[in-house]
């Protein structure tokens, strides 16, 4: 039943990105694009993908509910409610600055959660078009072929340091223990390429600052089903039910403490 489950999803998210995604990449007019609040991007195409995929979701799983981004976003008290029973937590277009601009990457994302425990995750690069898969328990998947989650054997670890959210002290800060010590590349503005990044051997390490469900419940399923760990600064494991700020995510175990190290001491 998972099997078929796990097709259904990735068959919904493919239909979304082929019939509303792409079809108007590069093509948005600009009373299309607005602002839910300053600095933070939404389209008719977030809009009309979530409204998709909620429909698609929930009649593959019965008695499920959808905790969308723009579903909170119309009404924030539905971000409470992401810890009860079982529930798909989805990013219809993650990356929408990137889309916005007619740029790339930007991504689907899905997980599924039963009381707060993320059982599977999703994420479709609708360009490539890639899927990576996880479910909990049973390894992660690339186009359907399991992988383990590497560095770049590099001396330095290579970390995507998000820094737009941070405070500036604590911004300094991690800038200043990270001199010399990692070595920083541009983040790609979508935390479904981000954890893709980490897990494909590509980046080291991935530093967030904001962590809401739909940014990160598939990706950190994804890289730690991959053999990386993901955990707030402290060693905390992460939770979709948390939205504390400051989550760190690592190829390995090893590359996670050696850069926690790093930045927090």
């Amino acid at each position: 039943m998972a099997d078929l489950r796990d097709w259904a999803v990735a068959e919904a998210m493919r239909e979304v990105a082929a019939q509303v995604i792409m079809p108007r990449f590069q093509r948005l007019a600009e009373h299309e694009i607005d602002e839910k609040e300053p600095g933070d991007l939404v389209t008719v195409v977030d809009k009309q993908s979530e409204a998709r995929l909620t429909r698609a979701l929930m009649a593959i799983e019965p008695g499920s509910r959808v905790v969308g981004e723009e579903a909170v976003a119309a009404n924030p008290a539905l971000l409470g409610t992401i810890g009860d029973g079982l529930v798909w937590i989805v990013d219809p277009l993650d990356g929408t600055a990137n889309y916005a601009a007619g740029d790339t990457p930007f991504a689907v994302m899905v997980a599924l959660a039963r009381d707060g425990v993320v059982e599977a995750g999703w994420i479709l690069d609708p360009v490539s078009p890639r899927m990576l898969h996880a479910v909990k328990g049973e390894g992660a998947f690339v186009d359907g072929v399991r992988i383990r989650s590497r560095g770049t054997g590099l001396p330095m670890p290579v970390a995507a340091l998000a820094t737009r959210f941070l405070p500036l002290g604590v911004r300094e800060q991690f800038e200043t223990r990270s001199l010399g010590h990692l070595a920083p590349v541009p983040i790609p503005g979508c935390a479904g390429e981000q954890y893709p990044r980490v897990g494909l051997g590509l980046n080291d390490v991935a530093l967030f600052w904001r962590s809401l469900p739909w940014d990160h419940a598939p990706g950190a399923l994804w890289l730690e089903e991959a053999g990386g760990k993901v955990a707030r600064l402290d060693g905390r494991p992460y939770r979709v039910t948390e939205t504390g700020e400051g989550l760190l995510a690592a190829a390995t175990p090893e590359l996670w403490d050696r850069a926690a190290a790093i930045l927090v001491g």
